[in-house]
């Protein structure tokens, strides 16, 4: 079982990443009273694994006294039940700045006589936890798509496809239209083209004997290779702006011949270098 409990200041972003985190698979509740923790944690070690991956929402609303937590985390221990700790927060002046956006107001507001003063009480009130917070996530200048690659760097489940974006290479023909999905677009109309020669003019290519005409060219295998390079270089800083998938089209006149040529090729690049990735071909079967 994996127990994730998100606490931190009030502003700094709990919310979004439990919700980040709901869509990587992890059950998550907002605000559960300290006491029924372990109680929970009981019911998802007995259960036959939907509640194999938990993410709990702790913070000052739950009470000004964390005793109960603290009382409840050594139960889990007790129980063998491993817990991880995510403490989020963020500058002042950019907890002021969001909360002046949403015009909410501050679970201390009441008992403080300003934001400034009731958001260091609250670093005060939270200190003990986030002395013991596995993570420390700072939020002042983070992105939602650099919060979502953060999570998912430290939560997705190891060898998991949600550890690493979906990539999908799809071959299109620019007079069908170019894919709205896609995210890239490669016109390969510059390559030599089959559809002139009457014995390959019925194939795709997917066939041999297309794609041996294709790249007969070695303006072929020079472009395939630059673009390999380009987008094995592109990938990764995809995934650190949080990008969790992308569609990489290729484009010829048809949809038949060349592009579907580069874009199989170019999909087992991918593969080969671990890249998980799907292949697709919209136009094979237009005229």
């Amino acid at each position: 079982m994996e127990f994730v409990i998100i606490s931190g200041l009030s502003g700094a972003g709990k919310s979004k990443a439990a919700s980040i985190m709901e869509d990587m698979d992890f059950f998550c509740v907002d605000n559960l009273p300290a006491p029924l923790i372990p109680k929970f944690a009981e019911l998802g070690m007995a259960g036959s694994g939907e509640y194999d991956r938990v993410v709990l929402v702790t913070d000052v609303r739950g009470g000004t006294n964390f005793d109960a937590l603290f009382r409840a985390l050594a139960d889990l221990k007790a129980m063998k039940c491993s817990y991880r700790i995510l403490f989020m927060e963020a500058s002042d002046e950019v907890i002021i700045k969001r909360y002046k956006e949403t015009r909410r107001g501050h679970p201390l507001g009441e008992a403080c006589d300003s934001l400034e003063e009731a958001i260091e009480l609250e670093r005060k009130m939270l200190a003990p936890l986030r002395e013991r917070a596995e993570y420390i996530i700072d939020t002042s200048n983070l992105s939602t798509a650099k919060l979502k690659g953060e999570l998912r760097r430290l939560f997705a489940k190891s060898g998991s496809p949600q550890g690493r974006m979906e990539v999908r290479v799809a071959s299109f023909g620019f007079k069908h239209g170019v894919p709205m999905e896609a995210d890239l677009v490669f016109d390969v109309r510059f390559l030599p083209n089959p559809y002139y020669v009457a014995e390959l003019r019925p194939l795709t290519g997917l066939d041999a004997g297309v794609r041996d005409y294709v790249f007969s060219s070695p303006q072929t295998g020079e472009f395939l290779a630059r673009l390999t390079d380009f987008v094995g270089w592109l990938l990764p800083r995809y995934e650190e702006e949080g990008k969790t998938s992308l569609v990489i089209a290729v484009g010829c006149t048809g949809g038949h011949h060349r592009s579907v040529a580069i874009a199989h090729a170019l999909a087992d690049g991918l593969r080969k270098s671990g890249c998980p990735v799907s292949e697709s071909h919209r136009d094979l079967g237009r005229n």
